[in-house]
């Protein structure tokens, strides 16, 4: 039985979304950049990248966070910023 049937006969709501990164990895946000990657729990950020700022984590793609993270950056200084234009 499908995943759409099942869902349609017990009445429930899936959703299916991507995560940004793996079990035992974090996201990384490049400085400067709207570059990201994932690392290793165990891992420190590698240079030029920093973690997200507390409670702005993108979890999934597409999420608030994940799009937020499209036209913002961190600083040298991990203050936010908009991120450059492309170009």
């Amino acid at each position: 039985m499908s995943v759409a049937a099942v869902a349609a006969l017990t009445g429930c709501s899936l959703s299916f979304q991507d995560a940004i990164c793996s079990n035992g990895e974090y996201p990384v946000l490049a400085v400067g950049d709207t570059g990201s990657s994932c690392v290793t729990n165990s891992e420190e950020p590698p240079t030029g990248t920093m973690r997200y700022p507390d409670g702005k984590v993108p979890k999934h793609v597409d999420d608030k966070w994940d799009l937020y993270w499209n036209t913002h950056t961190l600083d040298e200084n991990g203050d936010i910023i908009d991120a450059p234009v492309a170009g």
